[in-house]
């Protein structure tokens, strides 16, 4: 880990205004437990660190309006404990509840969850040059240098939203949850405000997968706000694992439903674990409007939400998991429709 500076501002503005100072090296850090294992295997090297864990006001939930706000330095660990979120929006708790340690989740904050990177092995310990010794090309790491996973062990790796250059799986839960939500960010940067969808902040890999997030250089994410619906009563977030506790999602499901007495009036269904970003199934949302949830039109909604999926040598189990994930989360989100 090389030498860095270290700065620890009063207010978001002043923030921004010392990344802009400080340039292309600096880094915003908060609970600093994704960025620090980045610095940890040389993945990132930031010249110099900006602690915003002292501006104040930016760690309040607030659920009292018509919409449901929470300050990007909000511990998961609190949000999740939110009384509102876990009677009227199980999803976005349990998204939360289900990743990481308790010990993480009190660290680790709603805004900097949204940012953390791949867990794909090969770019966690390869270097980018494929002629060391003992690691592997990760075009994430050093773009053009190639993608170890194609064609290499990829039990783990996406099935959507995949490029001949990576395919890597976007971890996260709670952007999932966010993006069937249609959340959005608040973000402040350089020339100023702006607003943006969850969904928009992750990039589809294609050619430049190194790119892997919308923010412009200097932005800040100072709020994530949810719109209120009452399908968040009726909603889920299920996730698949290798084992119950800590781990990433093979396969996950957020699932929220609007109910037209015992038909389908609307649903929203995004996907985890399986794609290169939180992936919003709506083909299989459509498929379910107007229809009786039963476990037949459930899993068919299941399938038409990995459609289009292409496996490599390992991870074709993924489709067939990812289809039954829905379906479970589907069933379990309709028991949860009173």
């Amino acid at each position: 880990m090389q030498p860095f500076t270290y700065t620890r501002p009063t207010s978001a503005a002043e923030a921004v205004a010392a990344h802009s100072r400080a340039g292309a090296d600096a880094r915003y850090i908060a609970g600093g437990t994704s960025l620090y294992d980045m610095m940890k295997l040389d993945i990132d090297r930031p010249r110099h660190l900006i602690d915003v864990t002292s501006i104040r006001g930016l760690d309040r939930i607030d659920t009292s309006g018509d919409q449901l706000r929470f300050e990007a330095l909000a511990p998961m660990s609190a949000v999740a404990a939110d009384r509102t979120l876990q009677s009227d929006y199980p999803l976005l708790a349990e998204s939360l509840w289900k990743a990481a340690s308790q010990q993480l989740r009190n660290m680790a904050t709603v805004g900097g969850n949204l940012l953390q990177r791949t867990r794909c092995l090969y770019f966690r310990n390869g270097t980018g040059n494929p002629s060391a010794v003992g690691t592997f090309p990760c075009n994430k790491r050093e773009p053009g240098s190639g993608c170890a996973a194609i064609g290499g062990i990829d039990r783990g790796q996406a099935v959507l939203g995949t490029s001949d250059a990576c395919t890597a799986v976007s971890p996260g839960d709670w952007p999932v949850a966010l993006v069937a939500m249609d959340a959005s960010l608040e973000l402040l940067g350089p020339t100023g405000s702006r607003t943006l969808p969850v969904a928009d902040l992750y990039r589809l890999p294609g050619t430049t997968p190194h790119l892997e997030f919308t923010l412009q250089p200097g932005e800040m994410i100072i709020a994530i706000v949810v719109p209120k619906s009452r399908a968040g009563r009726a909603s889920t977030y299920h996730k698949i694992r290798d084992r119950e506790s800590y781990a990433f999602a093979l396969a996950s499901a957020a699932v929220a439903l609007e109910m037209d007495g015992d038909r389908v009036g609307r649903a929203r269904i995004a996907l985890g674990g399986v794609a290169t970003r939180p992936w919003r199934a709506t083909a299989a949302e459509q498929s379910l409007v107007g229809q009786p949830l039963t476990p037949e039109t459930a899993l068919a909604a299941g399938r038409a939400a990995l459609s289009g999926a292409t496996p490599g040598n390992y991870n074709r189990f993924k489709i067939e998991l990812g289809a039954r994930t829905v379906a479970d989360a589907l069933q379990i989100a309709a028991g949860r429709n009173v």
